[in-house]
């Protein structure tokens, strides 16, 4: 090759070179080693990945505190009765009215929050609803008259469902293979704010009365008010707002705290417009799941609070069946003359009420296998079939003791078809209505709670038998429509987006 031909090919490559340097566009792509900066992940493989932790040991006290709290907001109105209906002469269906108005409250504000919480975030409502109910709680202590006491025990309701949403919050962060495990634990929490509000009734109601152990009752909400600045916003709701970073900051300090690593790559969600749209709960995919939920919330509290108000009234009016009844169960309610406004709890009452709330923890070990082994669904089924038994258990005629072991037994139960029911519910809806499914479900649960009180506190006097077998035919019903769920979600993934869902 001459010196010219060389020149030329010199200058050809040296032009192409100068080319390529001013549009790097069109160089060929070249293979990279570096596949990471390829890779991507959900927040869901970052949960998954991170496992459980410190982070989640936290988080479950925290959140579980919060159960405390809506725990002591109901059982009190199961202790303050007899004290309410003495003070101010109340019938049973004033007395009934006060659980009501409570529901009632819960039932209007179930809706929003759960909307709120889809919107504008979770920790925002559970920390709101905290304050709420605290405040309100207080005021009811000074309530000068019956009206007042209504008034604001239905404010107090309206609080409860913003810290209802707790347990969404808190199954978002917990990894798919534990939340069988974990979740049915919070019966934990919800069976030691029973007590705490049972000790008080015996301890505080003799001495300074009841407005006293409102106020003190007031006080874990005040203690955790504090601890909230330790749970961060959901990352699975920042994503679906489009704050990536917002949910890239949680989630890395949650690997930090449980010693752990992200996944490789970075995180990508696509945000959804479409947050806390009623219309996903109604969809096809969704619509029989929605109607057969709602009549199970509504069961649910129906049960569960008819069980709570039923024990209370059985044990204030002595309308049990007891075959060796000692001279403080002899006193009846009813009288020729008129009802007898003032029988307050004896302390083997209290004590019949704290031994029915262990049954709330009683039986876990047996959920948490249920759940693990037989999936939601069919759990469903066998727990309500068992309730209504033992609800009919109630109107055989025993001793005082086979009365608290029948009452432990059907605590234990309708407890667990609840637990069932708040875990089924936040698994089986996405992230983008997850907490208005809650909410809706929340709110049709809080209409059996509202007509709980007139069966078991005003139909219980005229017949034990008559107040016990709605009850239990609701049970039965609710079992068959459960046959019915389409979709099961033992083991399954959180949906983030409505066309996930198959």
């Amino acid at each position: 090759m001459n010196e010219s031909m060389k020149t030329q090919l010199v200058s050809a490559i040296h032009l192409q070179e100068v080319e390529l340097q001013e549009n790097p566009k069109s160089r060929p792509a070249q293979p990279t080693t570096n596949n990471n900066e390829e890779q991507t992940y959900s927040v869901e493989e970052a949960v998954e990945t991170i496992g459980f932790g410190r982070f989640h040991i936290l988080l479950f006290v925290i959140m579980g505190s919060a159960n405390i709290v809506e725990a002591m907001e109901i059982m009190l109105l199961a202790v303050v009765s007899p004290e309410i209906r003495c003070e101010w002469h109340l019938d049973d269906w004033q007395v009934a009215l006060v659980s009501t108005m409570v529901f009632l409250g819960f039932m209007v504000c179930g809706v929003l929050s759960g909307y709120t919480a889809d919107r504008y975030g979770r920790w925002k409502v559970v920390f709101g609803g905290f304050v709420w109910s605290a405040y309100f709680s207080l005021l009811t202590s000074f309530a000068p008259s019956y009206g007042w006491f209504l008034f604001l025990r239905s404010m107090v309701g309206c609080g409860v469902a913003g810290v209802s949403q707790g347990f969404v919050l808190k199954t978002e962060f917990i990894p798919a293979k534990y939340r069988a495990s974990l979740l049915p634990l919070a019966s934990v929490f919800w069976m030691i704010g029973s007590m705490f509000i049972i000790v008080l009734g015996m301890t505080v109601v003799p001495t300074l009365g009841w407005r006293w152990m409102i106020r003190i009752s007031v006080a874990p909400s005040i203690i955790l008010l504090f601890l909230f600045k330790y749970i961060p916003e959901s990352a699975r709701y920042n994503v679906s707002a489009g704050n990536l970073q917002g949910a890239m900051d949680t989630l890395q300090k949650i690997a930090i705290m449980n010693n752990a690593s992200l996944p490789p790559g970075r995180l990508v969600e696509p945000v959804v417009k479409e947050r806390g749209s009623w219309r996903i709960l109604i969809s096809p995919t969704f619509r029989r799941t929605t109607l057969l939920l709602w009549y199970s919330w509504f069961v649910a509290s129906f049960v569960y609070y008819g069980s709570v108000l039923s024990s209370s009234e059985l044990l204030e009016k002595n309308l049990l069946c007891i075959t060796d009844a000692d001279r403080e169960h002899q006193i009846k309610h009813r009288h020729d003359d008129g009802p007898c406004y003032c029988i307050p709890f004896g302390f083997a009452d209290y004590q019949t009420l704290l031994i029915s709330c262990l049954g709330e923890i009683a039986l876990i070990p047996i959920n948490i296998g249920l759940l693990n082994v037989f999936g939601r669904r069919m759990s469903l089924m066998v727990l309500q079939l068992l309730s209504a038994m033992f609800f009919m258990l109630l109107n055989i005629c025993t001793t005082m003791f086979g009365f608290t072991v029948l009452l432990f037994l059907l605590r234990s139960l309708v407890s667990m078809n609840f637990n069932v029911v708040y875990i089924y519910t936040a698994e089986v809806y996405p992230t983008i209505a997850r907490s208005l499914g809650m909410g809706f479900c929340t709110s049709f649960s809080r209409i059996g709670g509202m007509i709980a009180p007139f069966i078991a506190q005003v139909l219980m006097s005229q017949s034990v038998v008559l107040a016990l077998c709605p009850f239990a035919v609701a049970c039965v019903l609710c079992a068959f429509g459960n046959f019915l769920l389409p979709i099961e979600t033992k083991g399954r993934a959180l949906l983030v987006r409505h066309c996930q869902s198959s």
